[in-house]
Parts: C-alpha cells; sequence; structure tokens
C-alpha cells in the first residue's frame, strides 16, 4: 500500500468515526472543508440516502458542491444560528487542541461556522498533532485585495515570511473574493498575542488559527482512531 494510500485510509478512518460518533438524526450538521472532511461528508450523503434528516451548514463552495451531489438538504446560518456539532479537519493541532487551518482555503467560513457550533470536532490524521503550533504547517491570512501588499509588509514584522498563494501560477482567491497569505514562521510562542496582532492589521480579514474552539479531536493512527478531549 502506498504513503497516499494509507494516509487516505487513515483520514477515512477518522472521519466515518466522527459523522458515527457524534452525528445524530435531525441534527444541523457543519460541513468543513478538506481532504479529510470529504470522507466526512459522504458518509453523511449515505446515512440520508438511508432515511436520516440532516441539515448541512457547508464551509465552502467545495463541500457545498459535493454535499449537494450527495443529496444532503443545505442551509445556511441565518435560518440555523446554532449548529449541532461541525466536523472539520486541520492542518495542525497543539495539545491545548488549539488548530491551524485553512491549507483547503476556507478558514473565514470554518471559523464563523466553528463559533456558531455547539461541538467542533476535528478530525486528522497522526501526523497532523504538533507541540507547538506553526513548526510544520505555514499559517493562512485571509486579506482583502486592496492595499494587500501593504498587508504583506505589516505581517512580516510580526515574525514570518508571508508568501501570496498561488494557483495555477496566479494569485489565490478565497470563496470571498480575498488573497491568502501563507506565513512561515519558526513556531508560534504565544498563538493569542499573534491572534490579536493579526487582527489589528486593517485589510486583515481573518487567519487560521483556531484558539479554544474545539470540543474534541480524533486522531486516526494504523493502531486505530483515538478521541483527544473534551478539554475539561
Amino acid at each position: 500500500m502506498s504513503g497516499q494510500t494509507n494516509q487516505d485510509e487513515l483520514k477515512k478512518k477518522a472521519a466515518e468515526t466522527a459523522v458515527e460518533k457524534y452525528v445524530k438524526n435531525g441534527m444541523v450538521v457543519g460541513l468543513g472543508t478538506g481532504s479529510t472532511t470529504v470522507f466526512a461528508i459522504r458518509k453523511i450523503g449515505e446515512l440520508v440516502a438511508s432515511g436520516w434528516d440532516i441539515t448541512g451548514i457547508p464551509t465552502s463552495v467545495a463541500s457545498e458542491n459535493l454535499a449537494e451531489s450527495l443529496g444532503i438538504r443545505l442551509s445556511i446560518l441565518e435560518e440555523h444560528p446554532s449548529v449541532d456539532v461541525t466536523i472539520d479537519g486541520a492542518d495542525e493541532v497543539d495539545p491545548e487542541l488549539n488548530l491551524i487551518k485553512g491549507m483547503g482555503g476556507a478558514l473565514l467560513r470554518e471559523k464563523i461556522v466553528a463559533e456558531s457550533t455547539k461541538k467542533e470536532i476535528i478530525i486528522v490524521d497522526e501526523s497532523k498533532l504538533v507541540k507547538k503550533l506553526g513548526t510544520k504547517s505555514p499559517l493562512p491570512v485571509e486579506v482583502v485585495q486592496y492595499g494587500a501588499e501593504r498587508c504583506r509588509r505589516l505581517i512580516e514584522k510580526l515574525g514570518c515570511t508571508p508568501e501570496f498563494r498561488k494557483k495555477d501560477g496566479k494569485r489565490y482567491v478565497s470563496d470571498n473574493g480575498n488573497y491568502i497569505f501563507d506565513c512561515r514562521f519558526n513556531g508560534i510562542d504565544d498563538p493569542r498575542k499573534l491572534d490579536r496582532g493579526l487582527c489589528g492589521i486593517t485589510g486583515v480579514v481573518e487567519n487560521g488559527m483556531f484558539l479554544g474552539l474545539t470540543h474534541a479531536v480524533l486522531v486516526a493512527s494504523p493502531d486505530g482512531v483515538k478521541t483527544i478531549g473534551p478539554k475539561q
């Protein structure tokens, strides 16, 4: 079995376990974004096909399109301001269950849904566990297009190397019409201080640190799926 195939199997295992453990008939469910969450959405689609009543709140156009193709009824936060559970992935998870998310480009909508959710459930394989945020993954920072270069210079002063995310040789544009900087840190010593610093820059829309939002993390390894949390 190739490394990628093995990793996909781990992602699928974590995703399906999360759905089986946390999703109940009649729930409003946040549908995260990314390669791991695809398996969760497919599993929810199977439940809907079997007769379950599930309402999905998608966090990206990609997740919306996949859910629609599977027959999952979709809605928006304006109609369902309180989400029962959201299942999403992460790019890094630290021992305090803080996250870096957004390599899939959906950090803004993902955070809005996370903050509207009773239980934010994160599904990862064991490669995403870190002792300190910012040691493996860059930190995505979403900025408005106007004055983006100015934002880049100000973000750089916070101790990182920000680079415009690109796709097909052009600057990547999020579902919200914004640019994303992928910011390389040599570890983030004080995530909350950095969060405040980024939020204080005019033109920064959101960053990919999810601090204090996670209920539990399901981690898949060759030995099975373990649950970390909820934090007491």
